[in-house]
């Protein structure tokens, strides 16, 4: 498959339609996360996994506001008056994202009260509240505060010698309002408590003292109880659990950076105090205490948010998994691996007979981490080159590399340290890889490299002799073994000689200098890759001008790109009949006469996050099947460095249609359609309809020994 390779990084050229026909990310952010909500209120989910998704939408939501919200904020506070693609300004969509998050909030906790608490309750799951505590679960309660809390405490009275603390970014906090002097005469009437982040925010109590067999307290329940012992003489007038959100988005300036990763390190602690985005507070909250808090954050009204329960519920997170109730779970199953991998007395043997393609999480991850366990070593090894974006703070693939590297394989590893709230996991693998002489390089600067490659060269023997071999890895997903078993991606081994030398390009430019070269197969951010998407867009569009069969289907996490979108408005006008399936965020509105109306979007939303790109184009009968690191947004396409590569074998490119596009296409249970305004339906299906749930039907497909 020729790509156009081009010399000079492209620039996404001026939209071809006017604004309103382009919908706003930051409303589509907070749509997608209303998608996650419904999974919480659906009554068919489990229960506990009903608990999992209200903290799910805390989290995206915490996000959302440390990034996009704290971007619009900025905005504001610079005066901008620009319009978007979408044609609305900074206030204006700062107005509508604030009502609709207050409402997705709102929506939240009253979910979380009125329904999941009792039906966990009714399932031996309980949640204790302060003023149910019998007289045995206080004295229990308050011996773990004496022992385990109070000593960790550092109450401060708001005095002119004790000034508002810094207080860090999505922490737990108290403000108490106080009436008395203490013991030099003091009468602030105020203080902060801060409470520790390695304190749990859920306690469990013993069976036989909580009545039941799973019995939980907050820590914010434990501090409003015992919290007049840090205060000794003084009475207790209020005390309110409050937490700000701060901005997150870490910004260091490139072209002036000599060192990038000193530059990080010193940034990274800035990250805890960045401007204040959003305020949470107890429902309780004193109307003095609100407006005391707004004050010393900057913030304004619009920027509260009152809660009816623990301010931060990512921390309920460990309950699902700290309580023993398959019944109440999503069902497990065995991720299977392809009987290819069997066949062969090596990996290395299995991916020279054939390319193999894995199917995450419905396929196992293992392989992966065993071809790279093997390589650190196979004698015949001699060089391993690898991308990392995100990996965990205890990678087994690091481990690996490092092993390699001592075993004396020539080790590089691209680490891209401004992934994230994952720049001080890569900063560590880094540095513990230098350490043991492998070479690590951080990409180019200005582009984020988040193209997922690994290659292992190994030398070997054949009827000509001795030969080097490249065995290629390429992913759409991070090499990260916990979410490859949440994250819906496709992974393909192979030893193809040009997709070798393609990837080998890859990493010479990352690694050295010198112009982009043609690559064979590969199409790659920035140079090509939004080139040949909208040259195969233009392809199917010649095709339907000439009446012959013209066909567009792609699967992504987010669509954005406003010359992409122009180009699928123009297919839908020639009558392409075009399939989106995207997760997140979609600013192309379908269904528009005379527009769109050959467009259709849905979005996926279950028990994994659908994470792999999928992008298939008819091209004339050849099918042609691209998988892709790279949403389609003007970052993915023009500021980092993202891979596109061809399904090249028949039947593999045959799975990707069916188990990663028609899959999709048909589930009506998991299934929300995108209207044309950037509303969403769930799909319904007639009580005749079979029912067809993308995700359960993959586990089903792929389970051990079925391929």
């Amino acid at each position: 498959m020729k790509m156009t390779s081009r010399p000079t990084m492209l620039r996404s050229r001026k939209q071809r339609f006017p604004a309103e026909n382009y919908l706003n990310r930051e409303l589509g952010l907070l749509a997608f996360n209303r998608r996650v909500l419904a999974q919480a209120q659906d009554g068919a989910t489990p229960l506990l996994e009903r608990l999992r998704f209200l903290c799910i939408v805390s989290s995206n939501l915490d996000e959302f506001f440390e990034i996009r919200a704290a971007g619009i904020k900025e905005q504001l506070k610079l005066g901008s008056n620009s319009r978007g693609t979408d044609g609305k300004t900074a206030a204006e969509v700062y107005r509508l994202m604030s009502d609709e998050a207050h409402a997705i909030v709102d929506e939240q906790y009253e979910l979380f009260n009125s329904d999941v608490l009792p039906r966990l309750a009714e399932e031996g799951i309980h949640f204790l509240r302060r003023n149910a505590w019998t007289e045995a679960q206080r004295e229990w309660i308050f011996e773990y505060f004496v022992r385990d809390v109070m000593p960790l405490l550092t109450p401060i009275g708001l005095d002119p010698s004790h000034p508002f603390p810094r207080v860090l970014n999505k922490s737990l906090n108290f403000a108490v309002e106080l009436e008395g002097k203490d013991a030099f005469g003091r009468s602030s009437g105020a203080a902060i408590v801060q409470a520790p982040r390695l304190l749990p925010r859920v306690i469990r109590l013993p069976e036989e003292l909580a009545g039941c067999k799973h019995g939980f307290v907050f820590l914010s329940s434990i501090l409003h109880g015992f919290v007049g012992h840090l205060f000794a003489g003084m009475e207790i007038k209020g005390c309110y659990q409050f937490r700000v959100t701060r901005n997150s988005d870490l910004f260091v300036d490139e072209e002036e950076v000599k060192n990038l990763r000193a530059k990080i390190q010193g940034e990274l602690p800035q990250r805890h105090f960045g401007d204040a985005v959003r305020l949470e507070v107890a429902e309780t909250c004193s109307p003095r205490m609100t407006e005391f808090l707004l004050d010393q954050f900057g913030l304004a009204e619009s920027d509260l948010y009152r809660v009816a329960g623990p301010v931060n519920l990512v921390r309920l997170m460990q309950v699902p998994d700290s309580v023993d109730r398959p019944d109440l779970k999503f069902s497990g199953f065995v991720p299977g691996t392809p009987n290819a991998l069997s066949k062969k007395p090596t990996i290395f043997s299995a991916i020279r007979a054939n390319d193999i393609l894995l199917h995450h999480p419905y396929q196992s991850f293992t392989p992966i981490i065993e071809m790279l366990e093997a390589a650190a070593t196979d004698p015949k090894v001699v060089a391993i080159k690898m991308t990392v974006y995100r990996t965990g703070t205890d990678s087994v693939l690091m481990r690996s590399l490092i092993r390699a590297a001592q075993n004396g394989k020539e080790v590089t590893v691209i680490v891209e340290l401004m992934a994230r709230f994952d720049e001080e996991a890569n900063i560590g693998w880094a540095t513990k890889l230098e350490e043991v002489g492998a070479h690590v390089v951080y990409g180019v600067v200005g582009y984020k490299t988040h193209a997922k490659m690994l290659m292992i060269v190994r030398r070997e023997e054949d009827k000509n002799g001795s030969r080097l071999r490249r065995y290629v890895h390429l992913g759409t997903g991070n090499y990260h073994p916990r979410t490859a078993r949440l994250y819906t991606d496709f992974g393909l081994l192979t030893c193809n000689e040009d997709i070798g030398a393609d990837v080998n390009e890859v990493f010479k430019q990352l690694t050295g200098l010198g112009r982009a070269q043609t690559l064979k197969h590969l199409w790659q951010a920035p140079f090509a890759l939004h080139a040949n998407i909208v040259s195969a867009i233009e392809a199917e569009i010649v095709a339907a001008n000439e009446g012959k069969r013209a066909r567009i289907i792609a699967k992504m996490n987010s669509l954005l790109e406003p010359e992409a979108i122009a180009a699928l408005y123009a297919a839908s006008q020639a009558g392409v009949k075009i399939d989106l399936i995207v997760r997140g965020v979609c600013a192309l509105r379908p269904g528009i006469k005379g527009l769109s109306e050959n467009i259709r979007v849905r979005s996926i939303v279950g028990r994994f996050l659908e994470h792999h790109r999928i992008f298939y184009f008819y091209a004339g009968g050849k099918e042609n099947v691209i998988l892709s690191s790279a949403d389609w947004m003007e970052r993915n396409f023009f500021r980092r460095i993202e891979l596109g590569f061809p399904i090249l074998d028949k039947k593999l490119k045959r799975r990707v249609v069916v188990e990663g596009l028609q899959a999709y296409l048909a589930d009506n249970v998991q299934a929300w359609e995108m209207k044309a305004n950037g509303s969403y339906l769930k799909k319904r299906r007639s009580a005749r309809a079979k029912i067809h749930c993308a995700q359960s039907e993959l586990i089903e497909a792929l389970k051990p020994g079925s391929l």
